[in-house]
């Protein structure tokens, strides 16, 4: 009788909102077309497995400016650069909001976190923070000898598993990696080891935290339902977020104490200690609270997505070997074979960058960026665009248009080779860090390391697949999430050449 009353109540609550949502709806003016909503779940059933891959279906139906309503919330669905080049640089102020996923109110993130909250006063000091202390040209050229050591690392751990004929998890090679660039760029320290069960939890936890963020949740769909959390998807979040948070608090503490117990104390070149120096600058806004969600973001964005892209690349370079040839022989006449490869050598190395763009235009690490929403109103190519409306900017459908290139569905570097176009949120055929002011300020580390880390995995080795399976037979098929993550980890030999 309990489970009933419950029930009843948020089935009460359900068509309560679905019927103002629908009333406002009647009130606006004339939608994009899309597919008939079914009554209260609206096109939910229609999102399948990978939306990305959906909504390319039903984008060639009605069209790049396509309208679903999912559960009570309204979706605008964008699928060419055109549009997407209005609503993200045309009309960048009425769209630069965000749609708050209720994973994210665990530990109130969306008040602090720089990914969720609007543009404001507090977003403005946070990115002029990333951009001064870590992503500038200065800062980043001054640390390039952090990213060229543990490039060093990775091509040892390969040359010792060519020795011992062990197989490289190129996923778990390319996260430890990209973890220990993140944490010694933000802490001075490696938060992993090669062959160590040490990367196992975090790994776990950044790609929990990542897969909540991109699962389908019904209190996303119905807003009423966020504070029942019915599918515990914010308490699994929170969870996670309090284990992250205990290893910062740690770190952060070690330094407090390190700071506060000498004057002479050794000075780190790293975020933690401009953050720690700017929160106690008398004129800071920003309490070290907001600074450590922060420091969260930074950790689980430049992890994941830039190892899940290297994977990417190295399954299309496997399963196509002589474009692996081709960029491999690239780097031996540009660099030679045994020197490192450097962050200054990659503008002379033009097959490399383009193997990368034509990775992000194939596998694209957000098939629908960071969603955007509505301030209010807003007509685009004739269609309003309601208040509130969930804006998805699809660059996995822009990727795979034929109207845009040559064998969308092939992977084939050659085509950038002739083609004036980057990934730097100009050319909106090709916006895998979006575009904007809320373009992903990450973008020129991420820049860097993909290049490096492909770079040190093919400059001296080559690749040979488990059990004898053949290249064309790698499996490519795609996990679906906030990113693209590889259904099946790509696994293989190195030998050394």
């Amino acid at each position: 009788m309990e489970f009933l009353t419950i029930f009843l109540v948020v089935l009460s609550f359900l068509v309560w909102h679905v019927l103002r949502s629908n009333l406002r709806r009647w009130r606006t003016g004339r939608l994009p077309p899309g597919p008939h909503p079914f009554p209260i779940i609206g096109n939910i059933l229609q999102l399948g497995e990978n939306p990305h891959q959906s909504l390319t279906k039903l984008s060639k139906i009605y069209g790049p400016l396509m309208y679903l309503k999912l559960g009570s919330r309204d979706s605008i669905v964008i699928s060419s650069p055109d549009i997407a080049k209005q609503v993200l640089q045309e009309h960048d102020q009425v769209f630069s909001s965000r749609t708050i996923p209720a994973a994210a109110a665990a530990y109130d993130h969306f008040k602090k976190s720089m990914a969720w909250l609007p543009v404001s006063s507090q977003w403005r000091k946070l990115r002029k923070l990333c951009k001064e202390q870590m992503f500038s040209l200065h800062r980043l050229d001054a640390s390039k000898g952090l990213r060229q050591e543990k490039m060093k690392k990775l091509c040892n751990y390969v040359h010792d598993c060519c020795i011992s004929d062990q197989v490289v998890d190129i996923s778990e090679a390319a996260f430890i990696t990209s973890l220990n660039l993140i944490s010694a760029t933000l802490f001075s320290t490696d938060f992993a080891q090669f062959n160590s069960d040490s990367s196992q939890e975090m790994k776990n936890i950044v790609r929990v935290l990542l897969a909540n963020g991109g699962l389908p949740n019904l209190a996303d769909f119905f807003p009423v339902l966020e504070f029942i959390d019915p599918q515990g998807i914010r308490r699994k979040t929170k969870s996670y977020m309090s284990r992250i948070f205990v290893i910062l608090d740690d770190l952060i503490n070690q330094r407090l104490k390190s700071r506060s117990e000498s004057l002479d104390h050794p000075v780190r070149n790293d975020l933690l200690e401009a953050i720690l120096n700017h929160s106690q600058a008398s004129e800071s806004e920003l309490t070290l609270d907001v600074l450590k969600h922060l420091l969260l973001d930074l950790f689980i964005a430049g992890t994941d997505t830039t190892s899940s892209t290297v994977e990417w690349i190295m399954t299309e370079l496997i399963r196509n070997p002589e474009k692996m040839s081709k960029a491999r022989n690239e780097l031996w006449t540009v660099i030679g074979r045994n020197k490192q490869v450097e962050e200054s050598d990659i503008s002379r190395l033009p097959y490399l960058q383009s193997v990368i763009k034509e990775t992000f235009r194939y596998h694209p690490p957000a098939p629908f960026l960071v969603p955007h929403k509505a301030e209010v109103d807003t007509e685009i190519n004739g269609y309003t665009i309601p208040k509130d409306a969930q804006i998805l900017v699809n660059v996995w459908a822009t990727g795979r248009d034929s109207s845009l290139w040559l064998n969308p569905d092939s992977f084939e570097p050659e085509r950038f080779l002739n083609r004036e176009v980057d990934f730097k949120g100009q050319d909106f055929e090709l916006i895998p860090f979006g575009s904007g002011r809320r373009m992903c300020p990450g973008l020129p580390l991420a820049d860097r390391m993909v290049h490096l880390m492909v770079a040190a995995l093919i400059h001296n080795f080559d690749w040979k697949l488990e059990k004898g399976m053949k290249p064309e037979e790698v499996d490519v098929s795609e996990k679906f999430g906030l990113s693209i993550q590889k259904a099946v980890p790509l696994k293989a030999f190195p030998i050394k050449l």
